[in-house]
């Protein structure tokens, strides 16, 4: 299990290559971007913050719920924060497993469960404003501001 928070641009084969072995035959990848288009708007750039030590301890949670649902996999996730432009790579997620159905299953789990759980947040860049968006669901919005270190996240 590699969980990581880089400011560093994410490359991808160093992802794959910590869950490649020699009894998986199947290794999945997903890899989001900063797209241009959010709801009609055009999006310039994006700004990620994370509670640090909450997002890692989050995230190897996730983990942690994946190898009970699938003892199979072997899993690695990096997220960037700063500043990322369009088609930048925001999040990487690979899992290993002997078979692709497990391989699949638990990738797209983790990362529905870091959108719902892991505390990041995004402040969105749009031609005509800006706005920071609550958790990376779009279900919550923070009333004013950046969220700061010590707030809540469910």
């Amino acid at each position: 299990m590699t969980c990581e928070i880089t400011r560093e641009p994410i490359n991808i084969n160093d992802v794959f290559q910590k869950v490649v072995r020699r009894e998986a035959g199947a290794v999945t990848t997903f890899i989001g971007t900063v797209r241009e288009l959010t709801h009609g708007r055009k999006t310039l750039y994006l700004e990620y913050e994370a509670y640090q030590s909450m997002a890692l301890k989050k995230m190897e949670q996730i983990v942690k719920e994946m190898k009970e649902k699938w003892p199979v996999v072997e899993v690695a996730m990096v997220h960037r924060i700063g500043r990322l432009e369009i088609t930048d790579i925001a999040i990487a997620i690979a899992v290993s497993s002997p078979h692709r159905p497990e391989a699949y299953e638990a990738n797209r789990y983790a990362i529905e469960r870091v959108k719902e759980m892991v505390p990041i947040w995004k402040k969105e860049h749009w031609e005509d404003g800006e706005e920071w968006i609550g958790n990376q669901q779009g279900t919550k919005e923070y009333a004013t501001g950046k969220p700061k270190e010590g707030d809540l996240v469910e």
